[in-house]
């Protein structure tokens, strides 16, 4: 078996140092890195080294027009001739600087290749700054394909949430505040700290066939479920972080059992997405009263869509459908009237206004005549959302 360790993040100094500190943590291991910035001459450029330097170099060429797709087919057959090498202890795939690792985890374990470990490097004083930038990767040249939407906000919202281990860069510009937002942001993450390269001669060896590996190293071997990762980040039975309220970082957890009205939601966004440097989780609109929606913001910019139903809405028959862990999420917040509906909302940021938002959160619930009014008149509510859905 083949160890394959996945090294990303936006913080393209951090990702290297970890990188490097890898490859010189565990001998045997070699570094692939696909680099999506020529793709505007038509192809990807491969690189493969190991400790000593450059051992080989390729093209790919790109797929419909996409970097991102090219990366997709060539990954896994680079790490297979890399796994039938001799002497191939470890591959730690870089990924160039949007790409995130959630698709490329999944796409190396649907290749029949094990991950062992998922890594985001991290420097903690640029935690906000990119949280904080709602521009386009595209304006930066970091679009993954000429399609590309995503935001630089967005994009590190999901490189820094998905990944299990954070290796943290010494950051001398980085405060304690810089600390807690990363903390509160990812609250179960591992954090480990990158520290310099260490030397496969100056490690410990405490008997012939054991050698000591620092942290980082440990942790990228440490294993990686990528269907339990997948269900984190999945709205219904995501692991949304806790309140929290230190260093000048305060996170707010809103939880309700009524349905926001439409319309006073959507004349409300603005101030709700702006109040919070990161906000994410599931929520319920009276007009479309069975459908479960997924809140994501960061830098300004909120991403709203549909998730699929409540378990609520779904006769019996249909829930032997739905993965466990989803209904044993569903089972822990179950509600005798509306099962699995609710308003399920996380906000993390400096100088959070805790009690303004949480105001401004339940005016846009429906009112009490409003409530009791019934689900029927629900439906009839104007569909202030359905543009923003796409419906």
């Amino acid at each position: 078996m083949l160890p394959v360790v996945i090294v990303g993040g936006l913080h393209a100094d951090a990702r290297k140092a970890a990188v490097e500190h890898l490859l010189a943590d565990v001998p045997g291991s070699v570094v692939l890195h696909h680099d999506l910035a020529t793709a505007a001459a038509g192809t990807v450029v491969r690189t493969v080294r190991d400790a000593t330097g450059l051992v080989g170099a390729g093209e790919a060429p790109l797929v419909n027009d996409c970097a991102c797709c090219a990366l997709r087919e060539d990954l896994v057959p680079e790490l297979l001739r890399l796994r039938d090498a001799d002497g191939t202890r470890m591959a730690i795939v870089e990924l160039w600087d949007s790409v995130e690792p959630k698709a490329m985890a999944e796409v190396v374990t649907a290749g029949g290749l094990t991950v062992t470990g998922v890594i985001t490097a991290v420097d903690p004083a640029l935690v906000l700054p990119y949280l904080g930038n709602g521009d386009d990767l595209a304006e930066g040249g970091l679009a993954a394909a000429a399609t590309d939407q995503r935001t630089v906000a967005d994009t590190f919202a999901r490189q820094l949430e998905y990944a299990p281990v954070l290796a943290v860069a010494a950051s001398p510009e980085a405060d304690e505040e810089d600390r807690e937002l990363l903390a509160q942001l990812h609250p179960t993450a591992r954090q480990v700290p990158i520290g310099p390269a260490v030397p496969a001669d100056d490690l410990t060896v405490p008997t012939p066939r054991r050698r000591t590996l620092t942290p980082l190293a440990q942790a990228a071997l440490a294993g990686f479920d990528v269907e339990s990762a997948a269900a984190a980040q999945h709205p219904a039975c995501a692991l949304l972080p806790a309140e929290a309220d230190a260093h000048g970082v305060a996170t707010l957890v809103w939880h309700r059992r009524r349905p926001f009205h439409p319309e006073r939601l959507y004349e409300a966004l603005e101030d709700i997405t702006c109040a919070a440097a990161r906000s994410r989780g599931r929520f319920w609109l009276a007009d479309k009263p069975d459908v479960l929606l997924h809140w994501d913001a960061a830098g300004g910019a909120l991403c709203v869509e549909s998730a699929g139903p409540w378990l609520a809405s779904l006769p019996d028959a249909a829930w032997d459908m739905v993965p466990p862990v989803r209904r044993a999420a569903a089972a822990l917040d179950w509600h005798p009237e509306h099962g699995d509906c609710c308003q399920h909302l996380v906000f993390t940021s400096p100088g959070l206004d805790r009690d303004g938002l949480e105001r401004l959160l339940e005016s846009c619930l429906l009112t009490d005549a409003e409530y009791a009014s019934g689900r029927d008149a629900w439906r009839r509510l104007p569909p202030a959302f359905d543009t923003l859905l796409e419906v």
